[in-house]
């Protein structure tokens, strides 16, 4: 009976959390009046397909892909790069300055300089309105580096360093060759963690790029569903409903075209994820 019911409250809690993806789905597809009024529950109403081909009417959506897939590919790889070694480096027991180091780091994580200080330091680093400020100002990540240093403490057998050591191995080659074979499970999950954040990131964008060319999906899909909606704002009769009708049908297609994409990564990085999650638990 316990099993039965824990069964009954899994899918209960599935169909919570997946229903809203679902809505959004249909709603893409649906007449925006069909939303509106509360027809739409589970099939699309009045299917149309025009919020996606009003999307797609600007060019610059391309090229916002294009600059999001590159920032989110280039971001992650060096994410990975400074936030992996960190992280090892800190759960060495034997680094000298250890403890100062890690305080140093968590002070990060509840005071930092505010956006002034930060955007100055942008522009005196000649990183302003430039591809790279996109990928490597906020590349180190405290929670991060935390998570990953629990994972090689807890899960890295110390004895393997003194193997290495009677081998010859030192600490360069005993990271790449012994501990980044055995952590791809925090490896994928870091991997996961950055690409989400690089692939929704906009406010990065909105602050530190003037350059069109340069702006990422996020920007772009932000300041479309901004001008239309102004637009049907600032206009009158039927000007303005067919703009809010627009902006309206845009609104669930927006999500789609936005999310499904980095939606598809997850299922590559599954098995190792839930071994991630498992960092800290008891292990038998």
């Amino acid at each position: 009976m316990f099993e039965i019911l824990m069964y009954i409250f899994a899918v209960i809690f599935l169909v919570i959390v997946l229903y809203p993806i679902y809505f959004i789905i249909i709603a893409s597809f649906s007449d925006p009046t069909e939303v509106s009024n509360g027809n739409v529950w589970f099939f699309p109403s009045g299917f149309t397909l025009e919020g996606y081909k009003e999307l797609f009417k600007h060019s610059n959506i391309w090229t916002g892909y294009r600059n999001t897939i590159i920032y989110t590919i280039v971001g992650t790889a060096i994410g990975l790069l400074v936030n992996i070694p960190a992280a090892y480096a800190l759960s060495r027991k034997d680094l000298v300055g250890r403890k100062f180091l890690s305080l140093f780091f968590i002070f990060t994580m509840f005071f930092n300089g505010g956006l002034i200080p930060t955007f100055l330091t942008v522009q005196d680093l000649h990183l302003y309105d430039t591809f790279w400020v996109m990928v490597l100002p906020f590349s180190v990540v405290v929670f991060n580096i935390i998570v990953a240093r629990t994972f090689f403490q807890t899960s890295i057998p110390k004895d393997l360093w003194e193997v290495a050591q009677i081998d010859g191995c030192g600490h360069l080659r005993y990271f790449a060759q012994v501990v980044l074979p055995l952590s791809k499970a925090i490896i994928a999950v870091l991997a996961l963690w950055i690409a989400v954040g690089q692939w929704n990131s906009y406010f990065n964008a909105l602050v530190y790029l003037r350059n069109p060319d340069l702006y990422p999906l996020q920007l772009i899909l932000r300041n479309i569903l901004i001008t239309n909606q102004m637009q049907s704002a600032m206009g009158t009769g039927e000007a303005a409903q067919i703009a809010l009708r627009l902006a309206n049908m845009m609104r669930y297609s927006v999500i789609i075209i936005a999310t499904v994409p980095i939606m598809c990564v997850y299922p590559f990085v599954q098995k190792y994820f839930n071994q991630g999650v498992m960092i800290g638990a008891v292990k038998g």
